[in-house]
């Protein structure tokens, strides 16, 4: 099997790694780096991979140019352990991109495509940040990886790269990917290569706040999830519907919308250069990792932060950092029959 890009995707994860030809090469010259005696390294070689019950995910997705020189990720194809879910989508590429949605175990195999003709001599890549994964998987170029360029060519006879992803326990939260190659070694974020992806924890279940207390409820009683990106002068949002799964792109500065009672996610993630100040006026959320329900959020570039509510009033989103706050960084979200709070 061939670990980077080739003519013919292979069926392959991270946990397959030490069984991999290249891979255990490297693995044996590391262990005579460190004078193991052969013997002990072959045996950590052979000793049994854990197993998991976990999903196995096959994602292909394409990078193509939309109107304007705007590039945006479209999905091609989603299998959840050999169930086609690729009709969640949209059919057409997006910005933001896909969101994927994961739990914590779950294995990936992703695969790139580039449609990008106008600049046959230029990869487009898939860097992912929060979930685990090997070198040969980091989606840069050469320059920053210093293993290969690690990225796919436009798709003229079936050049594409494949990454390999372990969600591991830990990993819970909300991440962003993006291009990492395109034209320079900072890739073509900016011009609309980003997407989000969902690790729900394994225990099934997130903490949420109803205005007032905090409790545990289950990630399939939220009704609906809320991917906002913040950019330097927009907010850019994808919406998930929590009964079908449905994903809707909804634009800049975008109306949410929700009935009273139900319980809603919000997923921030920065992808500009500024800080950010994040407020939801009058609620209160859970800070991540503490009992402490907060009214506003500092968010860095590239940071990321996710709470669940209750749904108990209209109110406005917006980015309260005085510069962004001028550029109009702001939005609605609705709630129907709602009870004044």
């Amino acid at each position: 099997m061939k670990y980077q890009h080739s003519d013919a995707m292979e069926d392959f994860f991270a946990s397959d790694l030490l069984r991999h030809s290249s891979i255990t090469f490297s693995f044996k010259r590391f262990c005579g780096g460190l004078a193991l005696p052969s013997v002990l390294c072959l045996t950590l070689l052979s000793l049994p991979m854990e197993e998991s019950a976990a999903a196995e995910h096959r994602i292909e997705m394409a990078a193509e140019q939309l109107e304007d020189g705007v590039l945006a990720y479209r999905m091609v194809e989603h299998q959840v352990d050999k169930v086609n879910i690729t009709s969640r989508y949209s059919k057409q590429a997006t910005v933001p991109g896909p969101t994927i949605v994961l739990t914590e175990g779950d294995k990936v195999r992703l695969t790139i495509r580039n449609g990008i003709s106008m600049s046959p001599d230029q990869q487009v890549s898939v860097h992912v940040h929060g979930v685990h994964y090997n070198i040969l998987s980091d989606g840069s170029l050469k320059i920053i990886n210093k293993i290969d360029n690690e990225g796919a060519y436009p798709d003229h006879g079936g050049h594409f790269y494949t990454y390999i992803w372990d969600v591991a326990p830990g990993t819970a939260g909300t991440w962003p990917y993006h291009d990492h190659n395109f034209e320079t070694h900072n890739g073509a974020e900016d011009r609309g290569l980003y997407g989000a992806v969902i690790v729900n924890p394994a225990s099934g279940t997130v903490t949420a706040s109803n205005g007032s207390s905090i409790s545990s409820i289950p990630v399939a009683g939220i009704r609906k999830d809320y991917v906002l990106y913040l950019s330097d002068d927009a907010f850019w949002g994808m919406e998930i519907d929590g009964a079908t799964r449905q994903q809707t792109p909804l634009g800049a500065n975008p109306l949410l919308s929700a009935t009273s009672g139900d319980n809603v996610r919000f997923h921030l993630i920065a992808m500009g250069t500024y800080l950010n100040r994040f407020q939801l006026e009058g609620y209160q959320w859970v800070d991540p990792g503490t009992a402490r329900l907060i009214g506003s959020k500092d968010i860095g570039p590239l940071e990321n932060h996710a709470f669940t509510i209750k749904a108990l009033g209209s109110a406005n989103y917006m980015n309260a950092n005085f510069s962004r706050k001028l550029m109009g960084m702001k939005g609605s979200f609705i709630v129907t029959n709602a009870v004044p709070h």
